[in-house]
């Protein structure tokens, strides 16, 4: 599903993983030809899912306005360990003034999902734009985010802004585990959701997309679970991290993500079958960009593309990293890998 709003100039664009699952009961008892007979089933039921999403959701556009509050600036770069939003400027113990611009990417804790916990999926997540059963469970995949250059202004503290989000497409895809329908990677955000079980999958791809802010550069920040260290000749220092249950508990509330992978470790082992608490994908992309202001940053950023692709848990040491920057006629780029050992969990490409 892609799904697209606008706010004062950003531009940012999700995809949405929508999966389903063979219970794994019925898979054990099944041989090679039931188990290809579900899998077609499953493939049908996500071109189903995706047509009856695309007939529901077209033309139909959310708009959401707030005013962008310090308070809610200052608790997210609190969450994230940096005292100081900006070079001199310290949140520690009061939030950032009327006016002060919105780091990149800490729009992400404005313009949160609403609605009573009776409205919210069994997982905790919002149903806004929720995909028909089985496609029930859902991960953050992927997507890209542009901000007007200069003299655009950024967004900043104090100012009312308004967000846009409408979807833009549904398409079944095929999986990378096995039958039925799996993620496409793409647009400017991608979240994803699945069913319950074990086994073969089918996934619903839904692009969901944004707008940006037009956020201006700034250097400089405080450093934080920084390590410092060159690793194997690359041109920058990598900065290494490790979230908590609390730390991911903290963001969960700031965005009021109910979402239980990210803070009920009883839940995400016993029926999303991970094995600890998942480190969000917005605090990933959250982090690349910090680290690129603070240690790569030339200017402004001019935009992210992004993929997710393999989970992160609270109490994984892992690190960020940057290569040296690509000169093309639309100016320096930078691939940007977050791993854990060799595993590269997300990586994306900023633009200055």
């Amino acid at each position: 599903m892609s799904i697209r709003a606008r706010t004062l100039g950003w531009s940012t664009q999700r995809t949405i993983l929508l999966r389903s699952r063979i219970p794994p009961l019925t898979q054990g008892r099944c041989g090679p030809i039931q188990l290809q007979r579900q899998r077609r089933h499953l493939a049908t039921s996500a071109r189903d899912a995706a047509d009856q999403m695309t007939r529901t959701f077209a033309d139909r556009t959310m708009t959401r306005r707030q005013v962008l509050d310090g308070n809610q600036l200052q608790k997210l770069s609190l969450t994230l360990g940096r005292p100081h939003l900006h070079s001199g400027l310290d949140v520690s113990e009061t939030p950032p003034p009327d006016g002060t611009p919105l780091p990149p990417g800490y729009h992400l804790v404005y313009f949160t999902p609403g609605g009573l916990e009776s409205e919210l999926g069994p997982d905790g997540t919002d149903r806004t734009f929720n995909a028909p059963a089985p496609f029930t469970r859902r991960m953050w995949a992927g997507g890209h985010m542009t901000w007007t250059p200069p003299p655009a202004q950024p967004l900043r503290v104090g100012q009312r802004a308004e967000e846009r989000t409408r979807l833009l497409s549904a398409t079944p895809k095929k999986s990378r585990d096995g039958g039925g329908d799996g993620p496409r990677r793409g647009g400017e955000g991608v979240l994803g959701a699945r069913g319950a079980g074990a086994g073969g999958s089918a996934v619903l791809d839904l692009s969901a997309g944004g707008a940006g802010c037009a956020c201006g550069g700034f250097s400089g920040g405080a450093g934080y679970y920084c390590a410092g260290s060159f690793d194997g000749g690359r041109p920058y220092p990598y900065r290494q991290l490790r979230w908590s249950p609390v730390g991911l508990f903290r963001l969960s509330a700031l965005t009021f993500n109910g979402h239980k992978i990210h803070y009920d470790g009883s839940w995400t082992r016993s029926v999303e079958d991970h094995p600890g608490c998942v480190v969000h994908g917005p605090l990933n992309l959250i982090s690349m960009l910090d680290y690129w202001r603070d240690v790569c940053g030339e200017g402004p950023v001019g935009g992210i593309t992004y993929r997710a692709m393999s989970p992160l848990y609270a109490g994984d040491t892992y690190r960020i990293s940057a290569q040296k920057p690509v000169q093309s006629d639309d100016g320096k780029s930078w691939e940007v890998l977050v791993q854990n050992g060799e595993l590269v969990c997300m990586k994306g490409t900023i633009t200055a």
